[in-house]
């Protein structure tokens, strides 16, 4: 632009004082809509559902533009490179799910990240830095199959074979890890998303799942059988218990007794700072 109005005056041109004069405008219009499309957007962190290790943590963020104006082109990333690109319509409240490949167990913080855009031209960058104390679950990534442990039911096994409705106890949300045998397909087919048959265990049937009762010399494959066997257990309907170094969890069963063998199971002899 310096240049452009140099050779107008240079030359006394009338219309490269308006071509100059009009791409100034332009450029201090596109400087001021970019800190607009950032300022005053509130801001919160929800929850992240925990997932298997291999797989990608959804973080919740929750975005509410009181403004009469929509925020487009808005883009958030992380120091890793993971980003996303999202609009938020005027006086609307946007949920985005921003992206994080989760490597390894334990718990997966969202970490620093960075919201920006270049909107309206391109011309200009505004940005701001996000930190919220908020992170993710990271479960091992279980065995592909791995025979459940005997049991402390009288015949020794365990376990029993589910046979009719009297035994169907409901459904549940799919995880990652279920068997595909126990996916209600017909609720499937009627669009009600993944979910799983759960079905009762008999009084009595117990089964212990113990780290010491595993083969494996590792200590990360022994977690992913536990895991698996935590998964087979639940989908069977047994009433199971955990067994670790550090402690043990009484028998039960249900989605509250899967979830917290699998936080043990993920947090077991992690530092203290990852526990």
């Amino acid at each position: 632009l310096a240049l452009m109005l140099l050779g107008d005056i240079n030359y006394n041109l009338s219309l490269g004082y308006v071509l100059t004069f009009l791409l100034a405008m332009m450029a201090v219009m596109s400087m001021l809509h970019a800190f607009r499309n950032l300022a005053h957007l509130e801001i919160r962190a929800g929850h992240a559902d925990a997932v298997f290790s291999g797989g990608t943590a959804k973080f919740l963020l929750h975005f509410h533009n009181r403004s009469k104006l929509a925020r487009d082109q808005l883009c958030l990333r992380n120091d890793a490179g993971s980003m996303i690109s999202f609009d938020v319509p005027a006086q609307h409240d946007s949920e985005v799910a921003f992206p994080v490949p989760a490597t390894q167990r334990g718990w997966l913080p969202l970490g620093n990240l960075t919201l920006h855009t270049e909107f309206p031209l391109g011309l200009f960058y505004a940005w701001s830095y996000l930190h919220f104390d908020t992170r993710c679950l990271v479960y091992p990534k279980p065995l592909a199959e791995a025979p459940l442990p005997p049991g402390d039911a009288p015949d020794g096994a365990g376990k029993r074979s589910v046979a009719g409705d009297d035994d169907f106890s409901g459904l549940r949300k799919y995880v990652t890890g279920d068997a595909l045998p126990r996916i209600a397909w017909k609720a499937f087919a009627r669009e009600q998303g993944l979910q799983v048959k759960q079905f009762s265990a008999q009084v009595g049937e117990e089964l212990w799942l113990d780290i010491a009762g595993t083969p494996d010399r590792n200590d990360e494959d022994k977690l992913a059988r536990m895991t698996r066997w935590v998964l087979d257990a639940e989908a069977q309907g047994l009433r199971y218990g955990l067994r670790l170094p550090d402690g043990e969890l009484p028998p039960g069963n249900g989605a509250a007794q899967r979830d917290e063998c699998l936080r043990r199971i993920a947090l077991f002899n992690l530092p203290k700072r990852q526990s």
